[in-house]
């Protein structure tokens, strides 16, 4: 069973984990270098922990001591207990969740691992919005994507902004990141994946017409939000896709095409 431990200095070393949580960059650059990231909410908490990531510390405002406590009886951590103000000086924002955890990172897999078992694949290019990734693992986990390939730019999927947006989803998709890109989309096509580039471009044929859920393995690319892909990933594709638009809507935010997109290649498809 965890120690409760009251805390009521915001300058307390014991609080290290939870400091300048608003600073992005600052966090961006200490989370994955420390091996930590950071959950926050009662659901995403048990979410990460039902995942199977190993938890170093718990921060809780008083109330939510008594919610959280099998939680506390299981995990062999410290669990800090502070005041709202307390805990707000400390991350730099109102904790409205009142409860925040530390986990530990766990490795990830090679791009070439993660293939092997997989049939239906999302690529990311430099997805760099937080809240986007976290919506897009959350449609990939809703619609039956079996793994998200990330190209080095984009954003963190474990950032807190990404793990609260996607609900927790971020811990039942597994993920890699290709680490030269485009060259590695070729780790992609030699794992026997057909590789199609979503794109508003008129010259893609419809995804409707493209069939990728007849597909024996398929890997979709989504781009950044505005941006969309680079040339240099349209080239490397097999087949530009585009979902067909209506009223003279050219494109829709890069969340909401991935989930229409992704229903698309996996329809038809038998779900847990």
């Amino acid at each position: 069973m965890a120690d409760i431990i009251t805390i009521d200095d915001p300058d307390d070393p014991r609080l290290h984990d939870y400091t300048g949580l608003t600073d992005v960059e600052l966090r961006r650059r200490r989370e994955p270098a420390e091996g930590l990231f950071i959950a926050e909410g009662e659901k995403v908490i048990r979410r990460a922990r039902h995942a199977g990531y190993e938890m170093r510390s718990m921060l809780l405002s008083a109330k939510w001591v008594d919610v959280m406590r099998d939680v506390i009886d299981e995990a062999p951590a410290p669990v800090y207990a502070v005041s709202p103000d307390l805990a707000e000086r400390v991350t730099g924002y109102h904790v409205h969740r009142g409860a925040l955890a530390s986990m530990q990172r766990k490795p990830l897999p090679s791009a070439a691992e993660l293939l092997r078992s997989t049939r239906r694949v999302a690529v990311m290019e430099a997805v760099n919005d937080h809240t986007n990734i976290g919506a897009i693992f959350r449609s990939a986990a809703a619609l039956g994507m079996d793994a998200v390939l990330l190209s080095p730019d984009c954003a963190d999927p474990l950032y807190r902004r990404s793990v609260k947006v996607s609900m927790g989803a971020v811990f039942s998709v597994p993920y890699a990141r290709l680490e030269t890109w485009p060259r590695d989309l070729e780790t992609v096509r030699e794992a026997g994946f057909r590789i199609l580039a979503l794109t508003p471009d008129e010259k893609a044929t419809s995804i409707d017409a493209a069939a990728p859920h007849r597909l024996e393995r398929v890997a979709l690319m989504l781009g950044a939000e505005g941006e969309g892909l680079s040339t240099r990933a349209l080239m490397a594709a097999d087949e530009w896709v585009r979902i067909p638009m209506a009223h003279g809507i050219d494109s829709l935010n890069v969340g909401a095409a991935a989930a229409v997109s992704f229903y698309a290649v996996t329809a038809g498809r038998p779900q847990d």
